[in-house]
């Protein structure tokens, strides 16, 4: 839910049960103060290593079996969920979220706007497009894309106006559709820094950054300095690895999304191959709550 749609949805409950049953605006928003921050945030899956071979079906029945109730479906994967489908098919694919506790996120596409050649490059554009159309009808909220490398003979700065600027064609066609579009943090352009420098340029709200827990996020002056570089333009994603791997701080990076009250969505992007990926996930979920429920404790307590 977006900012402004909570607040329509808050004025709605102070106008709608004050006049029922007495409730007055101060005490709603307190409330709304009351509220531990980060306990918006919810938990999801991408279709990577852990999901890449289960269909549609057996994809949202295992997220609902271990907890994890939201995905997003990496493109090419055994799910199914592709631009190529037909109205009645995405209607069906809409229906079986519907019908499950499971939200789909959005597709992640694999398209990138990095191209040197002209063609390429609006070709990306135009699939990317596809994807919009696609998660908007199969009830999804934005798709992923990629930034994603620097080329022999470019200079660096051309190729992130032209990312910049592609990501502002795709933004405002997604807000047509109300799909936001979310900017992995990936490839030769994953160092923060440059991330910004893209985000500067790509200036439309319905664009935002996906974090993808790198190592080039500890680089530099540090995580907490890199994720302050972007954190005004996150979008309703993030990516995380398993949340028990001693290669990244995921306490402190959750801490930061607590801190700053993330509202959207955490999505494991698992890479190990467990036997039991159901029970897996279940285990990455109550890591998940503990940790979350520790940086709230620590951030009463300051």
């Amino acid at each position: 839910m977006s900012e402004t749609t909570r607040r329509h949805f808050l004025r709605r409950a102070v106008a709608v049960t004050g006049g029922a049953m007495g409730l007055s605006a101060n005490g709603l928003l307190a409330a709304q103060a009351d509220r531990k921050p980060g306990s918006r945030m919810r938990l999801g899956l991408v279709t990577y290593l852990w999901g890449q071979d289960w269909d549609l079906p057996t994809l949202i029945a295992n997220c609902e079996k271990s907890g994890v109730l939201g995905v997003e479906l990496r493109t090419t994967h055994a799910h199914g969920v592709e631009p190529s489908l037909g109205p009645k098919q995405r209607r069906e694919v809409k229906k079986r979220f519907a019908d499950s506790p499971v939200t789909f996120v959005g597709p992640g596409s694999n398209e990138r706007f990095d191209h040197p050649d002209p063609a390429a490059l609006a070709k990306a554009v135009e699939a990317t497009k596809a994807f919009i159309k696609l998660s908007h009808d199969c009830g999804g909220s934005g798709v992923k894309v990629k930034p994603n490398s620097f080329h022999p003979g470019v200079p660096p700065e051309k190729t992130i106006q032209q990312i910049g600027r592609s990501l502002n064609v795709v933004g405002a066609f997604g807000a047509d559709y109300g799909q936001q579009i979310r900017l992995e943090v990936h490839g030769q352009c994953s160092p923060l820094p440059i991330i910004k420098q893209i985000m500067d340029i790509a200036d439309h709200p319905n664009v935002g950054v996906c974090w993808n827990s790198n190592a080039q996020d500890l680089e530099g002056e540090g995580l907490e300095y890199n994720f302050n570089l972007v954190k005004d333009r996150f979008g309703d994603t993030a990516h995380v690895r398993e949340l028990d791997g001693d290669e990244y701080p995921y306490q402190k990076l959750i801490e930061l999304f607590v801190r700053m009250d993330y509202g959207g969505w955490i999505l494991l992007e698992c890479r190990t191959r467990p036997s039991d990926r159901v029970q897996a996930l279940a285990r990455q979920r109550q890591l998940w709550e503990q940790m979350v429920a520790g940086a709230q404790a620590r951030i009463a307590r300051s």
